[in-house]
């Protein structure tokens, strides 16, 4: 098979919507383009929001986006937690949902910089075998624990039974972990911005030039720019 090409070159913002993988909307812009595509992050299938794909010559500035904080909006059932930490899990065990105060106490043990189990039904490798393969296989692991920052973990709604958040967090956050440190198990998420990037701007057919992206960026990502790249832009 003969190389990918390396144009067009440049990011494309798409929205994606619940069930399709985020590696469907890669090999889609791919079959379009022709160009070599990647990306700075996926979403699981029954999330929804601002995927960041790279196209072409700009696939080799992946780790100057990957690395940029996200926004999420998350609605966490309170009365389950579930095998995955979102629907498509099994529900382990049913809960009486926290009181307002119990809720509001346990979200600000979770602003800052906190350390969180890393999901069973994640992509991690356990053992040098994918922990999300090992849950299917009922085997128990115990999961590492994961660095983040919770930099804003706002209350949009509650009724009792469920909270509707707002966060801002570092890369590699799994908001599934934050739900389960509330006792319960993401029922939607969304991502709404990567670094200065929103999911507003999304536009699957527009590719964004490799010079308008990287002027976009805080001085820490752009230190991660190759230098003959730099010099192009």
């Amino acid at each position: 098979m003969p190389p990918r090409a390396l144009s067009p070159a440049g990011i494309v913002l798409v929205d994606k919507p619940a069930g399709p993988s985020s590696f469907a909307l890669v090999a889609e812009l791919r079959s379009r383009t022709g160009a070599r595509t990647g990306h700075a992050g996926t979403l699981d299938p029954f999330a929804t929001g601002l995927l960041v794909l790279l196209s072409g010559a700009a696939t080799k500035l992946a780790p100057c986006f990957v690395g940029l904080d996200k926004r999420y909006v998350t609605e966490v059932d309170l009365t389950a937690r579930t095998s995955t930490g979102d629907p498509e899990g099994e529900v382990l065990e049913e809960r009486r949902p926290p009181q307002r105060d119990e809720l509001e106490r346990r979200l600000a043990g979770l602003r800052g910089n906190v350390e969180l189990p890393i999901p069973a039904a994640s992509a991690v490798k356990i053992g040098g075998e994918r922990a999300y393969k090992l849950a299917r296989r009922g085997v128990a692991v115990e999961m590492p624990l994961r660095s983040s920052s919770v930099d804003a973990l706002d209350v949009i709604a509650y009724t009792g039974q469920t909270v509707m958040l707002d966060l801002r967090v570092s890369s590699g956050t799994y908001v599934r972990a934050i739900a389960e440190a509330l006792g319960g198990h993401c029922r939607t998420l969304r991502r709404t911005e990567v670094g200065p990037f929103s999911v507003e701007e999304a536009d699957p057919e527009r590719i964004i030039p490799v010079p308008d992206a990287l002027s976009r960026l805080p001085e820490e990502a752009l230190a991660k720019v190759p230098e003959r790249m730099r010099e192009r832009a």
